[in-house]
């Protein structure tokens, strides 16, 4: 019976790992063709790397896509930060239902909602202070800081709930004032919590296409825009080449991210036995 179960598992387990990762596989084969239809295999080629790198357009709308991403991920992860030490910390304070319900409500509204209403936002803006005075890089970037932050909030939470608060209650009482407690032990606990929050803000802002279309204007192309012009006319393999630069980027930043996060962790488990060594 066990061993059925195992058996079955296994095999789920590869059905899974298959259907998530044989599609980006077969993209990443298919970069390298030499056809210039993208189903149509016609042979190995680089032809399309080298397309890829002399296309100002496609390097224009993925630096641009890089800035909104990096800036987005960055002022998400300390704006979602504070909230999350904030529900997680302060458990009871005036208005903290109203303050959840905020956080919480760009992960249930429908990415359409929340575009138009950041639209309807930045026009009014513009009526009545004149700013900003047109749509681009700021207003997609304050539109994804607005809906990044909150998933941030909730990795930070979860990540200070499960955290032991022994370590910050020993500190203040041997007479450390809340603010080092919050850079020496509070920081450092949450830190992965804090890189993951990062990734997926990076992430979510990188693959936005719906709000961003709403908040941008003329000369300021995403890169999820430009693939979306380009599916109505016809997409080429340049665009797979991109794609597989693209994920050998974000493996890359998956792995660093993963090392620092286990080398913390030791560290932090280190701590801990040196701590109950001295007791």
């Amino acid at each position: 019976m066990k061993r059925r179960r195992s058996i079955l598992l296994i095999s789920v387990l590869c059905f899974g790992y298959a259907f998530l990762y044989i599609p980006i596989i077969l993209m990443i084969i298919y970069s390298f063709n030499d056809s210039v239809l993208l189903p149509v295999w016609g042979g190995f080629s680089t032809r399309w790397y080298t397309t890829l790198f002399n296309s100002e357009e496609i390097w224009s709308a993925t630096l641009l896509s890089f800035q909104i991403a990096i800036t987005t991920a960055t002022f998400a992860t300390l704006l979602g930060t504070l909230a999350g030490l904030a529900l997680a910390r302060f458990r009871r304070f005036r208005g903290r239902t109203v303050f959840t319900g905020m956080i919480s409500a760009p992960l249930v509204m429908p990415e359409v909602i929340t575009g138009l209403s950041l639209l309807l936002l930045f026009i009014t803006l513009q009526q009545l202070i004149g700013w900003p005075g047109n749509r681009g890089m700021t207003t997609i970037t304050i539109a994804h800081i607005t809906f990044a932050m909150a998933y941030v909030a909730i990795v930070i939470q979860s990540r200070l709930t499960g955290a032991d608060q022994s370590l910050e209650e020993a500190a203040l009482d041997l007479g450390a004032k809340p603010f080092r407690v919050l850079i020496d032990i509070t920081l450092p606990l949450i830190a992965p919590g804090m890189v993951a929050g990062w990734l997926l803000a990076f992430t979510l802002s990188l693959d936005d296409l719906v709000i961003a279309t709403f908040v941008s204007g003329p000369g300021s192309t995403t890169l999820p825009m430009l693939i979306y012009s380009r599916v109505r006319l016809g997409l080429k393999p340049d665009i797979n080449a991109l794609a597989t630069m693209l994920i050998v980027i974000v493996a890359l930043g998956v792995i660093i991210a993963g090392y620092l996060i286990i080398r913390q962790q030791r560290q932090l488990e280190r701590d801990r036995q040196l701590a109950a060594t001295g007791e």
